[in-house]
């Protein structure tokens, strides 16, 4: 808590005041956290990983009971887009729901790949939810020294 309030002689500190001013601590403590945006705005955003190897750059993003054939992926010179979309179906048998938290609805993530990959190479796969894209890097050109001629 990083604000005190002071104590003033004569103001009215009833149940409201202090009513208002735990709620402001709580705002305050809520808006760190990391899930916020996902409350407010309902949307879902897979987690991703990018790992880079000598030969190949390596994306790994959780997309846990979605079928293979709704994800888009595409490549559009060094930056890598995957969408698609997670539906979600529930069964109610007499049940009252107090919290879900499992998730649905599209989604788009854009990553800036780190290095120059091969398009016609890429290989991705998807097992136990987690999709897995292997994009082997394009070789490196070799310098060419240029002359620099007196006229």
């Amino acid at each position: 808590m990083t604000d005190l309030i002071r104590w003033r002689k004569g103001e009215d500190w009833g149940l409201t005041q202090m009513r208002r001013e735990m709620d402001r601590l709580f705002d305050r403590f809520f808006e760190a956290l990391p899930f916020r945006g996902f409350a407010e705005t309902g949307k879902w955003t897979p987690s991703v990983d990018v790992s880079e190897t000598d030969k190949e750059i390596i994306v790994r993003a959780e997309l846990p009971g979605m079928d293979p054939k709704e994800i888009d992926i595409s490549l559009s010179g060094n930056v890598l887009t995957i969408k698609g979309e997670r539906k979600h179906e529930r069964e109610e048998k007499k049940e009252n729901f107090h919290l879900v938290e499992r998730s649905h609805g599209s989604f788009s993530r854009t990553l800036q790949l780190p290095a120059e990959v091969r398009a016609d190479k890429i290989k991705a796969t998807y097992k136990d939810g987690v999709l897995n894209v292997s994009m082997p890097k394009t070789a490196p050109e070799a310098v060419k020294k240029i002359e620099v001629k007196t006229a």
